[in-house]
Formats: structure tokens, sequence, C-alpha cells
């Protein structure tokens, strides 16, 4: 989006519009600017070539263009190829074609590469302020309609995210008094995954979605989940089954969060040696998103106390970590889990008190 358009009036807008055009013969620009400067577009500038024009157009999107049909050394239809919207593209961009010549032909080849309007030449200054305000009324429609899909698209991610937080929460209760081991894991998760070089939208990505790790644990029994003892084969095979009620839950979402957060609950008890679960994936075959929830899921529940264990220093949680590392651990996981805690200090959510 070239303008943002929430609260802004349209009259105030389309002066703020920026306006691009396209022509080679000083006059024909000299009047353009003149007659859409008279009528409140102050916000117009004009390129000569081709090239330029694409650079331009890189740099600064206009919200209209006006194009030559003719160029000196090309023509206003390869610039139309070059900044043609590709499949990811959104919005509406109007062009209108600057031409003498009106033939059929030329008006459908003009269309088929993205024209919207044509003005002939000589212009007709009325006509040219309402051909470039109705298609600037339609841009400003669109625009604003995308912000409104925007908006409502946001606002149901973050419902859906936060209903899913909560479950996750409610899982956690039952073994955690505070109900904070989600919002650590999330985290510590980001902190790892910043340290491997995750980009800072991935690392915004693993920090929603790694808090989901133990949705499924609202399937195991109590009787299991709270158990102080060693758990019996039996039992520890219902324990392991979390992983997949949990991913049953978050099953089906095309949302980029669940979609990770899917493949989190799935593969965080996979062990480098192969012999976690549910799958028994080994080394890189386990996504990295799993290894990194793995080690934070682990140091989390070390340096914490649960009803059947006490917490753990973090020098010795670290250096159990590392005994494990390639084993159970990826051990670029764990080293990068060392370089967060180090860097970042007490910024780090504290163990429970």
């Amino acid at each position: 989006m070239s303008q943002l358009t929430a609260g802004i009036p349209p009259d105030e807008w389309f002066g703020r519009a920026r306006i691009l055009v396209v022509e080679d013969d000083p006059g024909v620009v000299r009047v353009l600017a003149n007659v859409l400067k008279s009528g409140g577009f102050g916000n117009v500038s004009a390129v000569s070539d081709v090239e330029t024009a694409i650079e331009w157009w890189t740099r600064a999107p206009p919200d209209l263009a006006l194009v030559d049909l003719h160029l000196p050394g090309s023509s206003g239809f390869q610039l139309l190829e070059q900044v043609a919207p590709g499949p990811g593209d959104s919005g509406f961009l109007p062009v209108i074609m600057l031409t003498g010549d009106v033939s059929p032909a030329v008006r459908r080849r003009a269309l088929n590469r993205g024209a919207h309007d044509f003005l002939t030449k000589p212009f007709d200054n009325v006509e040219v302020l309402l051909r470039v305000r109705n298609l600037l009324r339609t841009r400003l429609l669109n625009l604003t309609l995308e912000e409104r899909v925007r908006e409502r698209t946001r606002n149901l991610e973050e419902a859906r995210l936060e209903a899913l937080a909560h479950l996750a929460r409610a899982a956690e209760f039952r073994d955690d008094v505070t109900g904070q081991h989600t919002h650590r894991v999330g985290a510590l998760a980001a902190g790892i995954a910043g340290e491997l070089g995750w980009d800072d939208a991935a690392v915004d990505l693993i920090r929603s979605a790694a808090p989901l790790h133990d949705i499924g644990k609202i399937g195991i029994p109590d009787a299991i989940l709270m158990k102080r003892g060693r758990l019996t084969p039996e039992e520890f095979a219902t324990m392991q089954r979390h992983t997949t009620i949990g991913a049953a839950i978050l099953d089906g979402s095309r949302a980029p969060v669940f979609v990770l957060a899917h493949e989190i609950v799935l593969t965080h008890h996979e062990r480098w040696d192969g012999t976690g679960y549910p799958r028994g994936l080994a080394g890189e075959a386990i996504p990295e998103a799993g290894r990194i929830v793995c080690v934070a899921d682990v140091y989390d529940a070390l340096v914490n106390e649960r009803p059947y264990k006490p917490a753990l220093p973090t020098a010795a949680a670290l250096a159990e970590l590392e005994s494990n590392a390639g084993r159970h651990f990826d051990a670029r996981a764990v080293a990068a889990l060392k370089r967060f805690l180090t860097a970042a200090g007490p910024t780090v959510p504290p163990p429970a008190t």
C-alpha cells in the first residue's frame, strides 16, 4: 500500500496520492502537471523513459500512472509488461494510456497488458480530471477494503491464538501451578531460534507457536499426568499420546502459526538419536522447530519445580543438556540456548517461584 487510508478524508487522500506521468514530451508533461495540480492532485512526478519509470515504480509505487504509448527506445506496452502485478501482489493500481492512436487493436493490446483507461491527445482538461479522479476513487476503495480485510484477519488470528493459548495453559495448570511454563517455553524457543539465524518473522512465529507444544495434555488422565513416581510402561505409552492428541486438535488449519504449532506438537519429543516419540525420527529428519522446542521444554522443566521433582540451578540444567547433546538433543540447539541465556541474562523469563 502506497498511502495509509485509515482516518484520511478522500479529498485529502487524493491530494496525497502519488501520480506518475511517463511521457517524453516536456510540453505534454507541463500540461498534465498543471491540469492535475489545478484539480487538487499535488503529488505529481514525471519521467521520460521506461527504465527510469521502472526504477521509480520499484522505489515508490504510484497510486496512478499516466503512460505514453510511444516512448524513446521502447513503448508503454513494455512498461506495462515490466510492472504487471505478480501472483502475490494485491491492490488495484490504475494505469491510463496516453495516445493519439485510438484504433481497437491498440486498445485491446493495452487492456490485455493491464491498462485501465485511455486519454487521447490532445487532452480535454475536464476529461483528464474526471478519469483520474474516478480511477483513484476505485483505488482508494480497494485499499480501504484491503485494510479492513487485513484487520479482520488479524483479529480472527488473535482470537484463535488466544483461545488455543488458554487451552494450552489449562493443560499446564495441571502440573505447573503457575501456568507459566508455556510462556517461558515460547520465549526460550524464540531466543534459540534467533541464535540459530532465524529471521525476525520466523522468531515471532515460533514464539507464538511453541506455547502450544503440550496442548494434548488435556487428553491425559490426571492419575498419570500428576503421578509423583515413575510411570509404568503402560502409563508412559498413554502419556506419549499427548503428542498425537495435540496434533489432532491443531490439524487442518492453514494459518502459519498453527501449521508450525502442529509440527512442534508432533516432533518436540523426538530425539536426535531416533529413540524419541511418536515416530522415532532422528537427526535432521526432525524439523528444526521441534528440535528447538525440545531443548526449551526440557530446560524449563529442569529449572522449575514440578510435583515429581525439585528445581535444578541453571548451570546444572545446562550441564544436563550438554551431556545429552548429540543423543537426546540437537547439539546446535543446546549451544544456541547457552548463548541466548548468556546474552539475555535477567531478561529470560525467570523460573516459577
